[in-house]
């Protein structure tokens, strides 16, 4: 479990908190996956949004809770773990009702999770290609304080932030090349061809129970559902369970938004002047009109 101990944080004041506290941001996928966990559980939770669009996961104060820069963060009277899924196995022992981990799945479903975790650049891939319009970007500043921010952190920690750093260059200088999109897809596509068999017999990834495995890979379908990626025509097994969790409330209104509502809900907090907006929203436009759409990529 990613449990961030007490003396290596510098922001003392969480250790403080009372009650469980989610540090989180509204367009960050392993955000949305968490909060529908807990509200799918009942847990009440106090909210502390935290910006990645200002860059507050770059601030002093964030980094002194998390090093890797990453949200969320879970702190529940004091204790502070990091990472969405060490969060929710967490959060699945203390509160076991209603079941999201079976006792079936509970020793798989780590492997499970870890799978779907090591598609995150995957994800971020298509969320920044087709959904952001050049909105990740970095300021160069922000980058170079979280470069520079020194923490006692494992080499496992080091490395995870070298390859944020990394990422975050290449896309300021190369933006999400081609490449990378056929190789993002590709992945994808082997998690999918098992799911859609999978589900021509079942009504959830991992039998006919919810779980988090299911809560996990609707916000992936979901962010490459509304980038094109035609699941119907091409997995229509995964089209018929994603549509079956869209119509959950505690799911819908998770990703409701339509994408330029979804993008201004972000920008709210950059504040730009309106040119940003067209600038980004024209940006856009081209990726979803030019030869490098998802189903260009597609082969059927």
């Amino acid at each position: 479990m990613a449990e961030i101990l007490s003396e290596n944080i510098k922001t003392k004041e969480i250790l403080d908190w009372q009650g469980i506290h989610l540090l989180h941001f509204s367009g960050s996928s392993c955000s949305q996956k968490l909060r529908i966990f807990l509200n799918y559980k009942g847990i009440k939770w106090q909210s502390h949004s935290i910006s990645i669009a200002t860059g507050q996961n770059y601030s002093n104060w964030f980094l002194g809770i998390n090093p890797k820069g990453l949200v969320p963060v879970l702190v529940d009277d004091g204790k502070v773990i990091a990472e969405s899924n060490d969060i929710i196995q967490y959060l699945e022992q203390k509160f076991p009702e209603p079941v999201l981990i079976s006792k079936e799945h509970e020793d798989s479903m780590a492997d499970h999770l870890k799978d779907e975790d090591d598609l995150h650049i995957d994800i971020r891939n298509i969320a920044y290609k087709y959904m952001f319009g050049g909105l990740g970007t970095k300021k160069p500043n922000n980058l170079e304080r979280f470069e520079k921010y020194e923490a006692n952190t494992d080499e496992k920690t080091l490395k995870l932030k070298q390859e944020e750093v990394d990422f975050y260059k290449n896309y300021k200088k190369y933006g999400i090349t081609n490449e990378a999109i056929r190789k993002t897809l590709s992945n994808f596509e082997k998690r999918y061809q098992d799911f859609n068999q999978k589900l021509q017999n079942q009504k959830f990834l991992l039998g006919n129970n919810l779980s988090v495995l299911d809560i996990a890979w609707f916000i992936y379908t979901y962010r490459l559902t509304i980038s094109g990626f035609p699941f119907k025509k091409k997995y229509p097994n995964v089209h018929r369970w994603y549509n079956s969790l869209y119509k959950r409330n505690i799911f819908y209104k998770e990703v409701k938004p339509p994408l330029i509502f979804y993008m201004v809900r972000m920008y709210k907090e950059v504040k730009p002047p309106l040119i940003f907006y067209i600038v980004r929203m024209i940006s856009l436009l081209k990726a979803r009109l030019s030869k490098t759409t998802i189903s260009s990529f597609i082969k059927y």
